[in-house]
């Protein structure tokens, strides 16, 4: 894109924890920062946007209340909020991540404006498509939303290959990878943080999530006790969701709860992978993995599964190691394997740092400002 060319773009995501938040923030941070006019139209004000920013604007959309309504229609005050700001800010772009129901949305305000009004980018993340997809009736809904789109993008090439296979729909799809900042992303050390969570030189286990069940967070604490079985070690849980509760609960059960640290949300989220020797990802589902590759970039190897996008970032055998769903002794194998040898994992923590480079946010945002050009 000539670097004179600014653009008007609209940004519609989540705006609590997840990947899909994480990247759509980062990517309006990005664009603001290369002199677009970002307008975030949202729910509420995304968890990674941080304090006042120059380029960018925040919309909330207020849902609308009305005695007849048994829920208030978000779906319908997000969609006309859309057109609303495309109309007085003359909006070149709507980015939408999630197709339900951002992009379904994004048509809606298109066709109150007129078919030339807005050009609609559909960024697909995964639950839309490996979830949602499920029930035949959102089914429906999801395709209309992608194949009404002017561009639609996914975050891994496996993603694509599932999108196509369950809609069958007849559109190209953009695969750009979620990216890391690598200046915000490296090993910070922080000597006070370590000696609190592990005071005797533990080995400290993370994993990062938004607790729904598809994170498999069970998995996660067993084979963090097999690993505390054999070497004394922490684990760090950061992030609140469903099965949160669950975690606490297997936590107590299994007598762990004097080495679990329940964070919570964390905004300093470098700093927390940086004191972390492995990272748990045994996910049944997940379309890219951005806190796998954010832990990379910290230097941090990561234990995971072989599904969707992961074996798209990690290298297994070179950055982290990656099990079949489910596999917990496998999993606790590979942690052991690599916290008990100092020279392999050091191997592996420069090999993950290496390999997020591969995933940088300028090269990545670039691709999508080719998108955007490719629709004036």
């Amino acid at each position: 894109m000539k670097e004179d060319m600014h653009m008007r773009i609209g940004i519609s995501c989540y705006p609590t924890l997840g990947g899909s938040g994480a990247i759509a923030t980062e990517l309006g941070k990005a664009l603001a920062k290369r002199g677009h006019e970002v307008h975030f139209i949202v729910s509420g004000i995304p968890f990674r946007l941080g304090l006042f920013l120059d380029n960018i604007y925040i919309h909330e959309v207020e849902p609308m209340s009305y005695p007849v309504f048994r829920q208030n229609p978000y779906d319908m005050a997000l969609a006309a909020k859309m057109a609303d700001v495309v109309r007085n800010y003359q909006l070149d772009i709507l980015h939408v991540h999630y197709a339900i129901p951002y992009a379904v949305c994004a048509f809606l305000a298109k066709e109150m404006l007129g078919e030339k009004s807005v050009k609609v980018v559909t960024t697909l993340h995964g639950t839309d498509v490996t979830v949602l997809a499920q029930d035949p009736l959102l089914r429906d809904v999801i395709r209309l939303g992608i194949e009404k789109s002017d561009a639609v993008t996914a975050v891994s090439e496996s993603l694509i290959e599932q999108t196509n296979e369950v809609f069958q729909t007849k559109c190209p799809i953009t695969k750009i990878y979620n990216f890391v900042d690598l200046h915000e992303f490296r090993r910070i050390t922080k000597p006070s943080w370590k000696e609190k969570i592990a005071p005797n030189d533990e080995k400290i286990l993370m994993h990062v999530s938004n607790f729904r069940g598809v994170k498999r967070v069970p998995d996660v604490l067993a084979v963090f006790h097999k690993v505390r079985e054999r070497i004394p070690s922490k684990l760090l849980l950061v992030g609140e969701g469903p099965d949160l509760e669950l975690a606490r609960t297997i936590t107590h059960q299994r007598g762990l709860d004097r080495d679990v640290f329940f964070l919570g949300k964390q905004d300093e989220i470098a700093s927390l992978y940086s004191l972390a020797d492995l990272f748990l990802l045994p996910s049944e589902k997940e379309s890219f993995g951005l806190v796998a590759l954010e832990a990379m970039a910290c230097g941090v190897p990561v234990i995971g599964s072989i599904i969707g996008g992961i074996p798209e970032v990690v290298e297994h055998g070179h950055s982290g190691f990656l099990s079949p769903v489910g596999n917990v002794e496998d999993m606790a194998e590979n942690a052991l394997q690599l916290l008990k040898n100092q020279d392999m994992w050091q191997h592996f923590s420069k090999a993950a740092r290496k390999r997020a480079k591969l995933f940088t946010l300028d090269e990545q945002v670039k691709k999508y400002e080719d998108v955007y050009e490719s629709l004036q």
